[in-house]
Formats: structure tokens, C-alpha cells, sequence
């Protein structure tokens, strides 16, 4: 499923117009994303938890010359499936 099918899907699970499931959608990234960046966690009961985590500074090999290098340490978003999303992917 794309972005426009989900929106299309939005729209008629929630009776809305495709114009407002697509408002809506788009305010949910960004404010995920918002939460993110200040570094807090999103949980919505029963679907799961949006989080930042912290990657450590590692070494690994560039594949063209095999030379050992360094990958700089990073934040990375995760997600964290809860319990209803996973019983309901298990059925």
C-alpha cells in the first residue's frame, strides 16, 4: 500500500473526504516527526511506541576497496509494535 492507496482507505473507513484524510495523515507524520526530533516518544496503546535510539560509533569496510572505516555514531528512529498490532498480524 502507497501513501495515495492509504489515504484513499483513510478517507472511507473514517467517512472524510480523500482532501482530509490527507491533511490528517500528513499532521500525524509531522508530528511524529516533531516528537522525534525533540527526542520524546509517541505511544499509542495497543499499536505501538515511535522512539529515538542510539547508534554507536562503529567500524566497517568500504565494499569497492575493502578499507576499514568508521560509521559516526547516529540517532535512529525505531518502532515498537504493541500487543494488538501484533495479534492482529498473527491471526
Amino acid at each position: 500500500m502507497n501513501k495515495s492507496e492509504l489515504i484513499s482507505a483513510i478517507a472511507e473507513h473514517a467517512n472524510l473526504s480523500k482532501a482530509d484524510a490527507g491533511r490528517a495523515l500528513d499532521s500525524l507524520i509531522k508530528t511524529i516527526e516533531t516528537t522525534l526530533k525533540a527526542g520524546d516518544s509517541l505511544a499509542l496503546i495497543g499499536f505501538g511506541t515511535f522512539e529515538v535510539k542510539a547508534r554507536a560509533e562503529r567500524s566497517g569496510r568500504n565494499p569497492q576497496t575493502g578499507e576499514v572505516i568508521t560509521i559516526a555514531a547516529s540517532k535512529v528512529p525505531s518502532f515498537k509494535a504493541g500487543k494488538s498490532l501484533k495479534d492482529a498480524v498473527n491471526v
